[in-house]
């Protein structure tokens, strides 16, 4: 399969850059693809995951059951879906094995098990002698990163943003429309090649103003979710067939056609890895980077990969997710809205002692939100690797006031992150860029990042991580509405195919209404009470829910599309607020029943 994978690729490449690419009608043909045969990887029930090396299987094909979208011809080539085919084959039932492990362990944190640093594993820990390699080309001074989707536009505004590196987000500032999925690897590739132009409805035209873009570096979809308009059909079996891995086929078509050329041009191809529950998780990505790797005829260690430490059971395992990572390591991320997510949801049931107030008292000054950025910096730079600080989500307005009060909060959160050691920083928005440079240079000056300030004098225990009850604050009426307003805001938008939404001044995404539905399921269910003392029921939050969707309804007008869009983001927010099962991820029936 490699060198026939590799010629494969190598003659599209170069038909498509010559300008003698097959027909458009012959490849939307080419629907099918077939090949070789594979290895496979097993979970066993200790939770370590082996390579069997014996083993093999027929590899099956994948068929395309989306909608047509623009250019997906290009994409979706019958090389690309045979690549596609072999990762799913060989990673697949290695995920779902890893899936079924992260619930039992919720479980067990829901029975009262606190989780804790590893017994097993150490000796890793404890062993001062390894480290991550050097920063990847592109990689060396990641002081202000941007994020945002792959719309085209956005695509465009983030490249000329003056930023280090921009985080393509295929994930949370991301729906799984098929149109977005597809559509963001076509962007991607012409970003790649800095082919990419557009001019909007009304005339404006954007194209690159900038001869050093910053480095790309691709988020793929979670472990849990999947593409349902790509199906994986086993070989032999003509009546069965199953959706495809989200995050294989984000990570594989990227990589499938853009990993050569990034590494023509210097740089390589890089990765955000996010939702990241166990060292296990890191580990299968580090089976399917060498995989990839060698499929393409590439050195290894050309991926290189940031993790986001952005649940609750990952904090316990920093160490070990850099280490199964090895030479693909670039560091870790502070993901700090899906951390606070993670934390309700795995403790959700457990009483007083981990509930949280209003949203915005969750600061990153709390006890347990500062022991995780400090634990966070102390081992990547122990590592070798950088260490990534949290979203800056402000959206500038036109109001100067309302700015200046806005930045200096900003100015204040990143310089406690650069003097606390962190590399670099998120912002959200082109306008944030300077604001954050200007606090990191302050620090950093002419040094690409600050590696190796090694933070010997930190101490975190687990107990540090859990100490929820010592979070100051109160859960106020207005915090609850905030919650559904944003959350119903949110998700409107959502269903029609924004990931990345500005609502009352802040770029907010998926982890925002994760958070709001969250906190309002675990108040109900552990009878917390407002500051007044109203207890939080059932009846109080659905009469909440409706005054909100009203109001929403009421701004939306006559507008039919956005009117029906309101009441299924009313209908979903009840699924996944106000039922008596707590979902483990809003998206996950969202995309099953509305898209």
């Amino acid at each position: 399969m490699t060198a026939n994978l590799i010629n494969q690729r190598a003659g599209a490449e170069q038909a498509r850059d010559t300008g003698g690419e097959p027909g458009t009608e012959e490849r939307r043909d080419s629907r099918r693809a077939e090949a070789g045969t594979m290895e496979t990887a097993t979970a066993t029930e200790t939770g370590a995951v082996t390579e069997t090396g014996a083993a093999t299987a027929p590899v099956g094909r994948v068929e395309i059951a989306g909608p047509d979208v623009g250019r997906q011809e290009e994409i979706l080539t019958p090389e690309a879906l045979a690549f596609l085919a072999h990762l799913h084959a060989r990673f697949s039932g290695t995920r779902a094995d890893l899936l079924a492990m992260r619930q039992r362990r919720r479980n067990r944190i829901l029975a009262g098990k606190d989780p804790d640093f590893l017994a097993e594993t150490r000796s890793i820990r404890e062993n001062p002698g390894w480290h991550v390699p050097p920063p990847a080309p592109g990689l060396e001074d990641r002081r202000v990163e941007i994020t945002g989707p792959t719309e085209r536009k956005m695509t465009i505004n983030a490249l000329n943003s003056g930023a280090k590196v921009w985080l393509a987000d295929l994930e949370d500032a991301n729906t799984p429309h098929f149109e977005n999925v597809i559509g963001g690897q076509v962007n991607l590739y012409d970003a790649v090649r800095r082919s990419i132009d557009y001019t909007s409805p009304e005339g404006k035209r954007y194209e690159l103003q900038t001869e050093t873009p910053p480095t790309i570096v691709v988020r793929p979809r979670g472990w849990h979710l999947t593409e349902k308009h790509l199906r994986y059909v086993p070989a032999g079996t003509e009546h069965h067939d199953e959706p495809m891995v989200g995050a294989l086929v984000d990570f594989g078509l990227y990589f499938f056609h853009n990993a050569h050329e990034l590494v023509r041009r210097g740089v390589g191809p890089y990765f955000y890895l996010p939702k990241l529950e166990s060292h296990l998780e890191a580990r299968l990505w580090n089976d399917v980077f060498r995989f990839a790797e060698e499929a393409l005829d590439l050195p290894r260690g050309t991926i290189r990969a940031t993790v986001l430490i952005e649940t609750i059971t990952a904090a316990f395992e920093m160490e070990e997710i850099l280490y199964e990572l090895r030479e693909h390591s670039a560091g870790l991320n502070a993901g700090r809205w899906d951390y606070i997510f993670s934390l309700i949801k795995n403790f959700r049931s457990r009483g007083g002692r981990f509930v949280l107030p209003d949203r915005s008292a969750v600061t990153m000054t709390v006890p347990f939100m500062r022991a995780y950025t400090e634990l966070l910096v102390q081992t990547c730079h122990r590592r070798g690797a950088h260490a990534i600080g949290g979203m800056a989500a402000f959206v500038p307005s036109k109001d100067p006031e309302m700015n200046e009060a806005a930045f200096a909060k900003v100015r204040e959160d990143k310089r406690r992150e650069a003097y606390d050691g962190f590399d670099g920083s998120w912002v959200a928005h082109p306008g944030m860029v300077d604001v954050v440079r200007e606090v990191f240079d302050e620090v950093l000056g002419e040094r690409p990042n600050q590696i190796e300030r090694r933070r010997d004098d930190v101490d975190v225990r687990a107990a540090d991580l859990l100490r929820v009850e010592q979070t100051p604050g109160r859960i106020t009426e207005a915090g609850l509405r905030t919650n559904v307003s944003v959350a119903l805001r949110y998700l409107e938008a959502w269903l029609g195919g924004r990931g990345a939404v500005g609502i009352f001044g802040l770029m907010e995404d998926a982890a925002t209404a994760e958070i709001s539905r969250s906190q309002l399921w675990q108040w109900i269910n552990t009878e917390a009470a407002i500051e007044d003392g109203t207890l939080i029921t059932h009846r109080l939050v659905a009469d909440i829910v409706a005054d909100e969707a009203a109001k929403l309804l009421d701004e939306v007008g006559d507008d039919e599309t956005r009117r029906r869009r309101v009441e299924q983001a009313r209908e979903l927010f009840e699924q996944v607020s106000l039922a008596p099962e707590y979902p483990t991820f809003l998206t996950i029936p969202a995309y099953a029943h509305y898209i």
